[in-house]
């Protein structure tokens, strides 16, 4: 691994929350969804609302993980002609003012094999883009791409699921760096809840095989759940239920009404809070003899 990856903002930021003793919220929004300006004021707020990481969605016409809520937001973003080129644009004007929260790109590998792995990359860590999930690409797939991130100080961020076994786990764990995602529920984004104790036994398990800070998104959609995920995690991603707080927002023409922007900047608040206050809460019920 590049002596660039080891110095990132997401090893420092995961190493920071390890010394205060939480978890990170990571807030996923599609790229320029419902339009530039509303996605703007959303993507400049998320820092002082409590995102401790950002997660961008790169959109694409096909994207198979994802369930109707984001794919939605992937139609509004292309439909409104946002290009890969564009999102690259976009993160790096938010450098100019906000250089200490990692951002990372999440997508599918079509529109990046078209621009080329290695132009790709470079453009990326340019750009201040931290780390990518290719949901497309597995680990036997990804070094076509990976060795032009390593070079470029870029994570690769693998993706682990209830599906994958002790036989495969150690060859996504070969190559992810930053840290490893694991996705709560069997299926697509925003379609289920995820079962907390059976989440919990598959951190556990996973912990045993890798020194990597643990993330999970999937099936989290109040602050509640947030917070029981952060408890144990080292990261709580919540996609789903923050684009549909975009989508009901809007009108039939999807023009977005007065104050979505903030009526999500809101809910990432609360999410926060949740995050934050999770271990704390946990120590002291386990104090008190509660939760049993």
């Amino acid at each position: 691994m590049s002596s660039k990856v080891t110095k990132s903002r997401i090893t420092r930021r995961f190493a920071k929350l390890k010394e205060q003793n939480r978890a990170a919220l990571v807030p996923f929004i599609t790229a320029n969804d419902p339009n530039a300006d509303v996605f703007g004021q959303i993507l400049e707020g998320l820092p002082a609302a409590g995102a401790d990481l950002i997660e961008l969605g790169m959109p694409f016409s096909d994207p198979m993980a994802d369930g109707p809520s984001v794919q939605l937001s992937s139609q509004r973003a292309l439909k409104a002609g946002v290009t890969l080129q564009g999102v690259l644009d976009t993160v790096a004007a938010m450098r100019e003012w906000e250089m200490d929260t990692p951002i990372i790109l999440m997508g599918y590998y079509n529109p990046i094999y078209r621009y080329g792995p290695e132009e790709f990359a470079k453009a990326a860590a340019e750009a201040g883009v931290d780390g990518l999930i290719v949901v497309d690409l597995p680990p036997e797939e990804a070094e076509e791409l990976n060795q032009h991130l390593r070079d470029n100080g870029l994570h690769m961020i693998f993706l682990a699921a209830p599906t994958t076994d002790t036989t495969r786990l150690p060859r996504v764990l070969e190559h992810a760096s930053g840290f490893l995602y694991y996705v709560a529920v069997k299926g697509v984004t925003g379609t289920k809840s995820a079962d907390m104790v059976q989440v919990g036994a598959a951190v556990a398990a996973i912990r045993k095989e890798t020194n990597l800070p643990i993330g999970v998104g999937f099936g989290i959609r109040t602050a509640e759940q947030a917070a029981e995920m952060a408890a144990f995690a080292d990261a709580t991603v919540v996609g789903s239920a923050i684009v549909d707080i975009i989508t009901d927002g809007l009108n039939d023409n999807s023009e977005a009404d007065a104050g979505l922007s903030a009526r999500v900047l809101d809910f990432v608040k609360t999410l926060s809070d949740g995050v934050r206050g999770a271990r704390a809460s946990a120590m002291t019920q386990a104090a008190s003899g509660g939760g049993s």
